[in-house]
């Protein structure tokens, strides 16, 4: 039972990337997913947030107009478009799932219930 984050990756300043977050062991459709970031000396963040279904999605301020969130229950992968990166936006990113998507929305990774490993997102000029 596990997340696998992937895609990370150095990217230029205004380029942009594409996460992946691949469940294995569960159903990944019964749960909504966050991507959470964490930078050198920073608390861990949240970034965006999907429900379980997909018709509802949350993004922080800092990255609204720039991420956008969706995912193919299908194939049990959430996806994190990253457009226009900008340098703070370098950081470790995860994947999380919980039954609740209050619980993603609420931003407290501890209220997360499954959690991938991280992949490093680095953007530089």
């Amino acid at each position: 039972v596990q997340l696998q984050a992937s895609g990370g990756g150095l990217a230029q300043i205004g380029g942009s990337l594409r996460l992946a977050c691949a469940a294995s062991g569960f159903a990944l459709d019964e749960y909504a997913v966050g991507w959470f970031r964490q930078a050198p000396g920073k608390e861990r963040e949240v970034v965006s947030c999907i429900s379980g279904a997909g018709t509802d999605t949350y993004d922080a301020e800092s990255v609204q107009g720039r991420f956008i969130m969706s995912r193919d229950n299908a194939k049990g992968t959430a996806f994190l478009q990253m457009n226009s990166l900008k340098g703070e936006d370098t950081a470790v990113y995860f994947c999380a799932a919980d039954p609740g998507f209050t619980m993603c929305l609420n931003g407290r990774p501890s209220t997360m219930t499954r959690w991938g490993r991280g992949t490093l997102v680095t953007v530089s000029s």
